[in-house]
């Protein structure tokens, strides 16, 4: 791998993993996948600022491919303190939900009272499952749109070719 794509991956990356992270921001899918595409995005305007000449559609992709990697583990990382800071939340949801609902399968009744009055064993179990599904879908969209925005990046963010100059040479006599 090229050592001048992993900066511009980087930054990309960690723009993408913040804000995907943060809950507030990341509320709905929609929100989340405008900030994978920025990832790609941020990527390929780094690169092609770094270049003095302009990047291919290739270097576009593969950096927007990192920049998806990268922020998906970054993500995954800033989400953890985060999901045990919305945990109080939302067992209060559940609360609302089992005092609202009454016809509800017995196994997931039971499973909600667990999680919603504070089972140790049922709240870790539910934040790591949450981790890994955040992480599969990280890794699987932000690969595709990081590395369409890195293409995209790389027409857009194009800069223009430097002219070249030809020197004439007189034949020799």
């Amino acid at each position: 791998m090229n050592s001048y794509l992993v900066q511009p991956a980087l930054y990309g990356g960690l723009v993408m993993g913040v804000l995907s992270a943060l809950p507030l921001i990341s509320a709905g899918n929609f929100c989340c996948c405008m900030w994978v595409i920025s990832g790609g995005l941020v990527a390929a305007y780094v690169l092609q600022q770094r270049q003095a000449t302009p990047i291919t559609a290739g270097d576009g992709a593969l950096v927007g491919l990192l920049a998806g990697l990268i922020g998906a583990f970054v993500a995954l990382i800033v989400s953890i303190p985060l999901n045990f800071l919305v945990a109080p939340m939302e067992r209060q949801i559940v609360l609302r939900v089992l005092e609202n609902s009454g016809n509800m399968p017995p196994d997931l009744r039971e499973w909600m009272e667990r999680y919603a009055y504070g089972d140790v064993r049922t709240t870790f179990a539910m934040q790591v499952a949450r981790m890994i599904g955040s992480l599969v879908l990280w890794l699987f969209f932000g690969a595709i749109f990081s590395t369409l925005r890195g293409l995209l990046g790389a027409v857009v963010f194009r800069k223009p070719q430097p002219p070249t100059t030809v020197i004439e040479v007189p034949p020799a006599p």
